[in-house]
């Protein structure tokens, strides 16, 4: 059972086996996802700070679950295999966490964020060497960071 499970979370709930750019379909599920937050869960909450914390939370075990999983997962199949796009997914919530909302910076942070994570400039590539399934995860999560951070600056100025 555990092992079923992390198999479809590491998939990005199938979209890791994607015969097409596995990665981008996973980010691209989690946009869609994002996007449904959006509609029907912040209109509903009292404080829109608190969206922001329970996002935050989120993020956070999010990233716990999928290093767990890598770790569970790489003996069969591998250290980072193309079908694990947990990553891509939870980089792809972090690099739109704290912005305002709108189609076009969801957009935006999607093409920046897969522009990181393919080319992996700025020491991304180096965050793959993390021990205990971090790997899999902190090279994603950094670019996330790159994306967002230039979003942030674009929105401030």
């Amino acid at each position: 059972m555990k092992k079923r499970l992390c198999k479809c979370v590491a998939s990005g709930f199938g979209t890791g086996y994607s015969p097409l750019a596995p990665g981008t379909m996973g980010a691209a599920l989690a946009a869609l996802l994002v996007w449904l937050w959006h509609r029907a869960v912040v209109p509903r909450m009292e404080e829109m700070w608190l969206g922001e914390v329970v996002w935050g939370g989120l993020l956070l075990l999010f990233s716990i679950l999928g290093a767990a999983c890598a770790r569970h997962l790489q003996e069969e199949w591998g250290a980072d295999p193309a079908r694990f796009v947990w990553d891509e997914m939870v980089g792809m919530w972090l690099a739109v966490w704290l912005l305002p909302f709108s189609p076009g910076l969801l957009l935006a942070a999607f093409l920046l964020f897969r522009f990181f994570d393919i080319a992996k400039p700025l020491g991304i590539r180096k965050m793959e060497h993390l021990p205990n399934g971090w790997g899999v995860m902190a090279d994603d999560l950094l670019a996330a960071c790159y994306a967002n951070l230039i979003l942030q600056l674009w929105c401030l100025w």
